[in-house]
């Protein structure tokens, strides 16, 4: 079982900078992917960023150069920095932890952005 606890959400104006963290619990193991998916209302979840264990980083197109995703292994803790939002980024950013051919989510984080 892996528990994920997300954090840092909010309420920010356009053109400003979240940072989202969530720490992970439980039986992780030390080769695994953590990431970052987003859901808006109406539409699917769909994929942010993510980075595995040795560090490579993959992201979505609509975040690259905007978004930057890390890791602290010591911590079992990822962290999505948000820079330059807009306001299609709005939506609840989930995080995942996949490892074993499994995936697990936390109970996602809600951010906002204002005009």
């Amino acid at each position: 079982q892996v528990q994920l606890v997300e954090s840092g959400g909010g309420l920010v104006q356009a053109g400003g900078s979240l940072r989202l963290s969530c720490a992970a619990s439980g039986s992780i193991s030390s080769i695994n992917d953590m990431g970052w998916y987003r859901q808006a209302p109406g539409n699917q979840r769909e994929f942010v960023a993510r980075v595995t264990s040795s560090g490579t980083t993959i992201f979505d197109a609509s975040v690259k150069g905007r978004f930057t995703i890390s890791r602290d292994h010591a911590k079992n803790t990822v962290y999505l920095q948000m820079n330059s939002l807009k306001p299609e980024d709005p939506a609840v950013y989930y995080c995942t932890l996949k490892q074993l051919g499994y995936a697990s989510w936390g109970q996602g984080t809600q951010v906002t952005v204002s005009s």
